[in-house]
């Protein structure tokens, strides 16, 4: 029998995970077909997300893209990158993290009712008052949305945004100050994760860094942290042109 010790083979880096880049690839996935692209930028229309994407954060060709996606001059929020090329001017930056579901129990909700756009006046007025995240008119096209009235009135909110292949994030999760501590959030999670898992997708979502009373309750409810992640704001060159043409 041989003895002689064979050299180890170089290991090759892992593959990127499909949720480091979750807006490019729900952009160039399931919603491809709300996608405005220029080759390795994407973003969703005006009125449906903010989100804009880039194929590789590292690569300038991409950042050359997305201006001329968006236009000179002009503020858009950029996720993945933790530093913009030189004649870019970063606004804001932010820090969230990535949840993703382990052990959630995912069951429907009787008492909710599904909303679309004529719902979209109400969702409006729920979210300006509980700010979780942007929501503008045609976000209810990202998938599903429910809600939980009270007297008619919309006090409770969760829904579907980001779609990766295979992942759905759940987002816009709210609920009316007068209308906390009942578990109506937690009610709504649980059923919008029912649909995504009926399809064959697993639930993640993110959450603020800093809005340690969410995710806590979100690690208790079955979600695990699998990655703290970055936000830029960002305007892209050509301002001062624009400002003196």
């Amino acid at each position: 029998m041989s003895t002689v010790a064979r050299p180890t083979p170089p290991q090759s880096p892992a593959a990127p995970h499909i949720l480091d880049n979750a807006a490019w690839a729900a952009l160039t996935g399931p919603h491809a077909h709300l996608a405005e692209r220029v080759g390795r930028a994407a973003r969703y229309p005006l009125d449906v997300s903010p989100f804009t994407a880039l194929a590789d954060p590292a690569d300038p060709r991409a950042w050359d893209d997305l201006a001329a996606l968006v236009g000179p001059g002009t503020v858009t929020p950029v996720t993945g990158a933790k530093s913009v090329p030189e004649g870019w001017e970063t606004v804001q930056h932010g820090q969230g993290v990535q949840l993703v579901d382990t052990s959630l129990r995912a069951e429907p909700a009787p008492e909710a009712v599904r909303l679309g756009l004529d719902d979209v006046p109400e969702i409006l007025d729920l979210i300006a008052l509980t700010e979780p995240g942007p929501f503008l008119p045609r976000t209810v096209e990202l998938g599903t949305y429910l809600g939980i009235r009270h007297r008619g009135r919309l006090v409770a909110l969760a829904g579907e945004r980001l779609r990766p292949p295979g992942w759905t994030e759940i987002s816009a999760v709210c609920t009316a100050p007068d209308h906390r501590g009942k578990g109506l959030a937690t009610r709504l999670v649980r059923a919008i994760a029912a649909g995504i898992r009926e399809r064959g997708d697993t639930p993640f979502l993110h959450a603020s860094a800093t809005n340690t009373g969410a995710i806590r309750l979100y690690e208790s409810i079955g979600f695990t942290l699998r990655r703290r992640s970055e936000f830029l704001l960002v305007r892209t060159p050509g301002a001062q042109q624009e400002q003196t043409a």
